[in-house]
């Protein structure tokens, strides 16, 4: 697995993943109709940081090496008193999961957010029920620090919490 900063060369593979997780309105806020357009500003908003995944063809799979798995978005949480604060979204294709992309990109997300200055990331919008996030995001020492009761309209499941996660990389 190769983790790089993604270019315009990328915009159709990222477009074709977002609309892909996006559309099937279980794990995103977002409109499932997004525009190409809307989604691609919302991921290479001014001042983000863009990364794809690309296979390397050490692993089974149906992807072939080379082709993008997954990406990243990397930028401020907020801008002025809050800009120290990193926020990230990430994206992976259903038939992609499992093969450890998530868990690439986010070890590589926290330490180019380090490595960019930010003194912390923070998860403002992580659905309960997306259960593989939520311990993918754990196990990389994340924390859950808020509850939003019934934020999240799911398709299936109805109005289901959502978490918001915090790790700060100051030493205590």
């Amino acid at each position: 697995m190769k983790v790089r900063p993604a270019t315009n060369a990328d915009r159709d593979a990222i477009w074709k993943i977002f609309h892909e997780v996006v559309a099937s309105g279980d794990t995103y806020p977002l409109d499932p109709n997004i525009s190409r357009k809307d989604a691609l500003a919302y991921w290479f908003q001014p001042a983000a940081h863009a990364y794809v995944a690309e296979l390397d063809g050490l692993k089974p799979s149906s992807f072939h090496s080379g082709e993008i798995v997954g990406s990243y978005t990397l930028h401020s949480n907020q801008s002025g008193g809050g800009g120290h604060v990193a926020n990230a979204a990430f994206i992976v294709p259903k038939d992609a999961r499992g093969q450890g992309i998530g868990r690439a990109m986010g070890e590589h997300c926290l330490n180019e957010a380090r490595r960019l200055g930010f003194r912390a990331m923070q998860f403002n919008f992580v659905v309960s029920t997306n259960e593989s996030a939520v311990k993918l995001w754990q196990s990389l020492g994340m924390k859950i620090i808020g509850t939003l009761p019934g934020a999240f309209r799911h398709p299936e499941k109805g109005y289901v919490d959502v978490y918001v996660m915090f790790q700060s990389f100051e030493q205590a």
